[in-house]
């Protein structure tokens, strides 16, 4: 029997390496796995991770214009332009007339590894999409809101139906903000990657996520009807639950020797609280975890040698695999890339990988 496995690559704070996890677990987890069909759907506007899986570098960048730029874009905006201006009830479009089979593009990618690409046209079509959302309900049959947040999860429903005979794995990338199109990626997911550094600031955007997906308790008394919090309670939608924290850019802070701790120190405090006090929030484990250390076995992982090797892969559009030590150019730049870390890079990604 098929199995789909949604991960959403989020948290609501920028800088902590969504899109680069992104594609170093899309790549990876595709390569570990060939026997599965593996989607990227790339809901940033900034559409780096699928620069990143087009090929890196200008050729990546110059790849996705050329997507976003076709008379239908194959790109996110280009099915949910479809899917809105169709009406609730209206087939669905075929998602290979949209996405991309990432190694016909780039020959460093694996075969089973497919992309819905970013488009940087979700920022001026944010209104539009908002607009289709909280349109009346015309009948009782149709809810816009609920409607239009499950787009994307239809459309995984929709490319998972091409491949009755394998299980399907989807990585979604996010923009931090909380605007209608990450709504829509949320809504798309059963579980959450979540990426943090080892900061202060990483630990106080960890009670704003639970607030945006859960709602605030007291819930506001003009606002807390309106959230997206109460509205998918309403109609019963899933919310996707933190699945695994990746400790992101730790060395940057306390060193290789010092990232687990730090990962400790800066975050997971709060999110063990919040795994106490609502179990719910987080993916299920066989046993609950009794303390913060048993707690960051089960549920986090550190990225801690990730960074230039892991940097220099994705900028070049290669898995981490495929790329040996040596010079790399990197924005006019010569970068070494030893091959030890090269292998601690990979290392740390199947560690990921493992918890998926």
């Amino acid at each position: 029997m098929q199995t789909i496995e949604r991960y959403v690559v989020w948290n609501n704070k920028g800088g902590v390496g969504k899109s680069t996890i992104t594609f170093h677990a899309a790549t990876r987890y595709a390569e570990e796995h060939p026997h599965k069909q593996v989607l990227v759907i790339d809901l940033c506007p900034q559409a780096n991770s699928s620069m990143m899986l087009l090929g890196g570098g200008t050729a990546g960048e110059q790849t996705v214009l050329q997507l976003c730029t076709e008379a239908i874009p194959r790109t996110v905006v280009g099915y949910m332009s479809t899917v809105i201006s169709g009406g609730p009830g209206a087939p669905l479009p075929d998602p290979f007339d949209y996405a991309v089979q990432v190694a016909s593009v780039n020959s460093n990618m694996p075969q089973n590894l497919g992309l819905l690409c970013g488009d940087g046209n979700l920022e001026p079509m944010a209104p539009a999409v908002s607009g289709a959302a909280n349109a009346p309900s015309l009948t009782p049959l149709v809810q816009p809101w609920k409607w239009v947040h499950l787009i994307f999860r239809d459309l995984v429903s929709a490319f998972a139906a091409k491949f009755p005979q394998q299980d399907i794995v989807v990585f979604i990338d996010t923009n931090p903000s909380f605007s209608i199109y990450t709504e829509l990626a949320i809504s798309a997911g059963d579980k959450l990657i979540v990426p943090v550094n080892a900061d202060d600031s990483s630990r106080v955007a960890t009670n704003a996520l639970f607030i945006l997906l859960h709602g605030q308790v007291p819930p506001h008394p003009i606002y807390g009807a309106w959230t997206y919090a109460a509205k998918a309670a309403s109609f019963g939608m899933i919310v996707p639950q933190i699945h695994v924290i990746v400790g992101n850019r730790l060395t940057q802070y306390d060193g290789a020797a010092g990232a687990f701790s730090a990962l400790s120190d800066a975050t997971a405090d709060t999110l063990f609280h919040a795994y106490r006090a609502n179990p719910s929030y987080f993916t299920p484990r066989y046993v609950m975890a009794q303390n913060i250390n048993e707690f960051r076995g089960m549920f986090a992982v550190a990225l801690r040698d990730f960074n230039t090797a892991g940097v220099v892969a994705a900028h070049l559009g290669r898995p981490i695999s495929k790329l040996p030590g040596g010079y790399y150019p990197v924005h006019g730049h010569s970068i070494q890339v030893n091959s030890d870390r090269v292998a601690e890079c990979r290392k740390a990604v199947d560690a990921l990988i493992s918890m998926l």
